[in-house]
């Protein structure tokens, strides 16, 4: 497998007041961000941090994969061996093949990869 881990994501209930805080930290967020559903900020070593905007707070880790195929593979090996699909790998409006399994501990890993259709 080619996987690249490359992104935390952060599900917050208040994404303004996230990155409000994170601001202080030194993190570049561009100012309209705060009322959008989703933001991300570039990190040293070429990492992201990412905000989605939810009731319930968690984490999610994001792999990139090499394609399409990859998600899928990697997501029917994480479901064969027991883990859960929060999401089927599906054709993301944004132009990735996208899927989630949860980990023990119920966070989010994303597989994504660029998707070819």
């Amino acid at each position: 497998m080619a996987l690249t881990f490359n992104a935390v994501g952060l599900t917050v209930a208040d994404i303004g007041k996230s990155l409000a805080f994170y601001r202080l930290l030194g993190l570049d967020l561009p100012a309209g961000a705060d009322n959008a559903p989703h933001a991300e900020a570039p990190l040293p070593g070429g990492n992201r941090l990412m905000w989605d905007q939810d009731e319930k707070s968690k984490i999610n880790l994001a792999f990139a994969c090499a394609d399409p195929a990859e998600v899928d593979d990697t997501h029917a090996a994480l479901v064969k061996a027991g883990y859960e699909s929060q999401q089927e790998p599906w054709d993301a409006p944004w132009g990735q093949r996208y899927a989630v399994v949860l980990d023990p501990d119920g966070n989010g890993v994303d597989l994504y990869a660029p998707s070819t259709s």
